[in-house]
């Protein structure tokens, strides 16, 4: 049985999708690629995974939308939202647990995906470095 971290990544774009794709593999996730969000909303039907990973701008529905979907369907399930963009309406995110846009450093990406979704092990570890990052994404909103 394969204990990696499943992610479930929605793209429409294929250069970036293989490239980030390759990212997370090499950094010990277990990646399944969506390149369309209506796909990927009946993938969710069926299937379980730990961490969405949604592109904020696609073609049929954007990853904001997909995420509210998503959120329904398995509210327990973390969703982080990529885009180019420097901002996004804050009514996009509103199902969102974390947004990464334009010029976001890949260790933050990273880090704030393991610990919204941490490997599976036992013990207070992973609480406790979610509690960490929450407490600083609390910190760092109010400043």
């Amino acid at each position: 049985m394969d204990e990696r971290t499943s992610v479930l990544y929605v793209d429409d774009n294929p250069k970036s999708s293989r490239l980030l794709s390759a990212l997370l593999e090499e950094c010990g996730f277990r990646v399944i690629n969506r390149d369309d969000p209506i796909e990927a909303l009946a993938l969710c039907r069926r299937a379980s995974f730990d961490l969405a990973l949604l592109d904020y701008e696609m073609p049929t529905m954007n990853g904001a939308q997909l995420a509210r979907e998503i959120k329904g369907l398995a509210p327990e399930v973390p969703v982080v939202l990529i885009s180019g963009r420097t901002s996004i309406p804050a009514t996009d995110l509103q199902f969102v647990d974390a947004h990464f846009g334009f010029g976001t450093d890949m260790d933050d990406l990273l880090w704030s995906m393991r610990v919204l979704a941490p490997p599976r092990v036992e013990g207070e570890s992973a609480c406790a470095l979610k509690e960490q990052w929450l407490s600083a994404r609390r910190h760092s909103s109010k400043s």
